[in-house]
């Protein structure tokens, strides 16, 4: 299971940290692979996100949130290495919340999940990889009682 640090709190809604570390602990239950390691999570302002954006992704604009992984692997991690990093647009997961119907604290657990997956090496480039993807997201969606209807 992958432990975490976060960098930076979101400042217009509660983060339940054990809920952070429940998530992590589920998926490191339902995704088989080794899952070693500290991920760094942090929520940082639209235009630092774009600038990741551009500068990793070659995209020049904003995005809910971008996850960032250092190995292909993490068996052979310390606890204390760091994995990747979940970066987060906090305006984005409010105005989400109430696209989506859900709170923000949902948003985030939904992006977290999505997240972490990134890492793990899942995709949604072609059908195929997006149906994989999709599947893990669901399941892991509906032990915590999240909506499956994105």
């Amino acid at each position: 299971m992958f432990s975490y640090t976060l960098i930076k709190h979101p400042e217009n809604f509660f983060l339940d940290e054990s809920r952070i570390t429940d998530i992590l602990r589920e998926i490191g239950k339902t995704i088989p692979f080794a899952q070693n390691g500290r991920l760094n999570i942090a929520f940082l302002a639209d235009d630092e996100i774009q600038e990741l954006n551009k500068n990793y992704r070659a995209k020049d604009s904003t995005t809910d949130v971008l996850s960032f992984h250092y190995f292909e692997e993490f068996s052979h991690l310390s606890p204390n290495d760091i994995a990747g990093e979940c970066i987060f647009s906090e305006s984005k997961i409010l105005s989400q919340a109430i696209e989506y119907k859900h709170t923000p604290r949902e948003e985030f657990e939904i992006l977290l999940i999505h997240s972490v997956l990134h890492i793990l090496g899942f995709d949604h480039e072609n059908d195929e990889d997006y149906e994989n993807m999709k599947k893990y997201e669901d399941i892991l969606r509906e032990v915590f009682f999240l909506s499956k209807s994105r």
